[in-house]
């Protein structure tokens, strides 16, 4: 008896979770983080998402001189995190435009939320002009989508 061949479609990957460690120099005076080091926490976990999705920053610049940039961020601050403290970066598509990507991203102590951030990354040339996403950008991050809001 010959059975029959099933196709299993692979299922989107809502977001990535990158740790963080909380060191001395992430502090300000009163023992809690800077507030721009969220913003630095967020940037790396951004990196690390495109690297597991296969895809990186300086093969984009060197292939083809194009570069991911900041268009838009916004961050609403919750909680302080403190030296030592095991956070979570947890970084979510939710949206794919022409020429940009909308992210959600939400740093955790455990199960509580400390920082929310929602930041647009438009892809430019060396020049600083506005160009679409490279194909393969889009591949990378494609499964990945969970959202359908417009950068």
């Amino acid at each position: 008896m010959k059975s029959a061949a099933v196709k299993v479609q692979p299922q989107p990957v809502a977001a990535h979770t990158h740790k963080i460690r909380v060191y001395f120099e992430d502090t300000d005076a009163g023992g809690m983080v800077y507030y721009a080091n969220y913003l630095k926490f967020a940037e790396r976990a951004r990196t690390e998402m495109l690297r597991d999705a296969g895809f990186n920053h300086a093969d984009m610049v060197a292939q083809d001189g194009l570069m991911l940039v900041v268009r838009r961020c916004t961050a609403e601050y919750h909680r302080s995190a403190r030296l030592d403290d095991a956070l979570e970066v947890e970084t979510t598509v939710a949206g794919l435009a022409g020429a940009s990507i909308l992210l959600d991203q939400a740093i955790r102590r455990g199960s509580e939320t400390l920082v929310e951030i929602t930041v647009t990354m438009a892809c430019v040339t060396k020049e600083g002009r506005a160009t679409r996403l490279p194909e393969r950008l889009r591949h990378a991050v494609g499964p990945r989508l969970a959202g359908e809001r417009t950068p």
